[in-house]
């Protein structure tokens, strides 16, 4: 079962940054990468910080605390401090907008 959720204007999105969204309370950060919408959980997994302001290069989000840097496309850890993942979020974009599948 699908819980497929309107949360942005995919014209909103652009390279290089990230934005945050907060579907059903939930802190998630959106980025696009080549033409491709991906999500994560907004926190990263070694401390408090936002990654919707973290450094955003190609595929890959900095924390902006500790350096430590994640896949926006899996959530996998790609340097330390960090030794967690981040979640990711199933997306699909249609007519314009962005969904999050948050089942």
């Amino acid at each position: 079962m699908s819980n497929w959720t309107d949360v942005a204007a995919e014209a909103d999105l652009f390279e290089g940054a990230g934005i945050a969204v907060e579907p059903e309370g939930q802190d998630i950060v959106l980025f696009s990468v080549d033409g491709e919408v991906f999500a994560t959980d907004n926190q990263c997994t070694h401390g408090l910080a936002k990654l919707c302001d973290g450094f955003v290069e190609g595929p890959y989000v900095e924390c902006p605390f500790h350096q430590g840097r994640f896949d926006v496309r899996t959530g996998a850890c790609v340097g330390g401090p960090v030794t967690e993942p981040v979640k990711s979020w199933p997306v699909k974009v249609e007519g314009g907008r962005v969904w999050l599948d948050l089942d």
